[in-house]
């Protein structure tokens, strides 16, 4: 059962039988979560860097931004028994699609952002594939963890 996640959305589950996926990221930033022991997986599509540059969007959809849905993501994963210390974590997007020349540096400020906040609380990044000029697509099996990457011009391939 694939369970997509939209531009500015997440989905967490344990249904063993669930494939979490997201598409097209650019500039914004998947991540993708798992506890192995509890059989959890998560998976953010963000947007923005900082929800306060729309307070009242971040308030209707937290998903929105890195610095609400990235513990919203959390959050949803402890509810259905994850633990902090055994998720991995794998962090794909951050590009310059249709910023090429650098100017507003979503990409780059999504990255920064995510790697911040992670920091700040301790969490481990296990896998990145940032930056550059390419779309990618990351799903995720619920039942093993097991994720696939397809970064656009180069194939699918299991990470």
């Amino acid at each position: 059962m694939n369970l997509n996640v939209g531009v500015a959305d997440m989905k967490v589950s344990n249904d063993p039988e669930a494939v979490l996926a997201t598409y097209s990221l650019g500039s914004c930033i998947g991540i993708a979560i798992y506890d192995a022991a509890a059989r959890v997986g998560g998976l953010l599509h963000y947007m923005l860097p900082e929800s306060s540059l729309d307070p009242e969007k971040a308030k209707k959809n937290p998903c929105m931004f890195a610095d609400t849905g990235i513990p919203a993501l959390f959050k949803a994963a402890y509810k259905l028994g994850a633990k902090k210390q055994r998720i991995k974590v794998v962090i794909v997007g951050g590009s310059q699609i249709l910023d090429q020349k650098g100017f507003f540096n979503i990409g780059r400020r999504n990255e920064t952002a995510v790697r911040k906040m992670f920091h700040r609380n301790n969490v481990i990044i296990d896998y990145t594939d940032v930056g550059g000029v390419v779309n990618r697509t990351i799903k995720m099996a619920v039942n093993n963890g097991d994720v696939w990457l397809k970064v656009s011009g180069k194939g699918e391939k299991k990470i």
